[in-house]
């Protein structure tokens, strides 16, 4: 890992992420709707971002919304109302592919395509970025050299976890300056995790957040702040929607993909009740 240092930010001002994706996008419905099949599935995107929209404005927050340029493209009246409450628009890329699925200039095609959608809809530079899946990994770190050409100041895809489909467990905890010798600056800000013996527990939200019960995650984002860091917070815009389409899915996918939808708003407000949170942008002093 070609570190340079972690970042001096306040302990008490976390950031609240939203994975963009809509219901029929997600890897655990990728071997039964293809990308070629989503303009046929019944969308749930802006009625899922609208009720979003809502809870953060009635608990005054704002949120980096990181948004695939495939919905943007489709989408762009509610890209513009994110932009217009107050929020970040950030990306996720075009198609929401696993990094070890693309080549280099897969990837930054695929990349630019997305920034050059988001930025024509909103007038805004784009200047965060997060790996589909969270798929940085310690064998496809050669993003970063491309995220600074296309003038990403920021990526927030590493997990420091072990899991089956991603992590990168030897990875910083913490948000840390990347050393791109020469090529450019980039600032590293990990999805959120508590330290328990030597393992790294994913606490930051999606699946975790369904899964654990809200006094562990409560409890844990309260020692991180504590210890002086912040959190970085995340959840799918499906993960609050109940009456999205049901799709028969083998047993494991159909538990990571249903299991406790019904309790995630409620924990998403509590959260948003009991901490402060705000853009990445914004907590990392790169607003315009």
């Amino acid at each position: 890992m070609r570190t340079v240092k972690y970042l001096n930010l306040p302990a008490d001002i976390n950031a609240l992420t939203i994975n963009a994706d809509d219901w029929y996008q997600v890897d655990n419905l990728r071997k039964y709707i293809k990308f070629e099949d989503w303009h046929n599935c019944e969308s749930r995107f802006e009625i899922n971002i609208q009720k979003i929209l809502q809870l953060l404005n009635q608990t005054n927050t704002k949120a980096t919304f990181f948004i695939m340029g495939w919905e943007a493209a489709k989408s762009p009246e509610i890209i513009q109302q994110i932009l217009n409450d107050g929020h970040e628009i950030a990306t996720q890329g075009y198609q929401n592919r696993f990094l070890h699925e693309l080549s280099r200039d897969q990837f930054e095609d695929d990349l630019k395509k997305a920034i050059d959608i988001i930025e024509n809809i909103t007038n805004e530079k784009v200047i965060g970025y997060r790996a589909p899946h969270f798929s940085v990994s310690e064998n496809t770190t050669w993003i970063w050299a491309i995220l600074s050409k296309l003038g990403i100041k920021y990526d927030s895809s590493i997990f420091p976890v072990k899991h089956i489909r991603y992590g990168y467990p030897d990875a910083p905890r913490f948000p840390f300056h990347i050393a791109m010798n020469g090529s450019g600056e980039l600032i590293e800000y990990p999805l959120s995790t508590y330290k328990l013996f030597k393992a790294n527990i994913p606490i930051a939200g999606g699946g975790y957040l369904r899964l654990f019960p809200y006094r562990f995650i409560h409890n844990s984002l309260k020692k991180i702040n504590k210890s002086g860091k912040p959190v970085n917070i995340y959840f799918h815009p499906w993960e609050m929607d109940r009456y999205q389409p049901h799709v028969k899915l083998d047993i494991l996918s159909s538990f990571r993909h249903y299991t406790n939808i019904k309790d995630t708003e409620n924990k998403v407000r509590n959260l948003l009740n009991e901490f402060k949170f705000a853009p990445i942008k914004k907590i990392l002093g790169l607003e315009d």
